[in-house]
């Protein structure tokens, strides 16, 4: 996956990522051109992760129903294979890192057991 992050718009200015305005000190770029990139680099990833914030509260949500639902029918909180499945498919994904994501993912919509 390719993007052009040299022509963004960098947030707060009426410049483009490439263009002046964009202060070198504040990315610790050595060039103008290369602050401009991580600027708007910068917003991307801000709004990546707004974005990634939003889908843990939604997951966090549809888990607590599955758990509801589970312990009102007389099963209990956890599916620890269910857990395993999840641990991994992060794993198979992202590496030893993704195991270590899936068990945040899995504490925030669960608790500690």
């Amino acid at each position: 996956m390719s993007t052009d992050l040299g022509t963004a718009t960098v947030p707060g200015t009426n410049s483009t990522a490439t263009g002046p305005g964009v202060p070198a000190a504040e990315t610790g770029a050595r060039t103008p051109e290369a602050a401009g990139v991580i600027t708007g680099a910068r917003g991307r990833i801000d709004d990546l992760d707004g974005r990634i914030i939003g889908l843990v509260q939604e997951r966090m949500a549809v888990s607590a129903v599955i758990q509801r639902e589970r312990i009102e029918s007389g099963g209990r909180r956890v599916n620890l294979s269910r857990e395993m499945e999840i641990l991994d498919h992060y794993r198979g994904q992202l590496g030893k890192p993704g195991t270590a994501l899936a068990m945040t993912l899995l504490e925030l919509s669960r608790g500690q057991i």
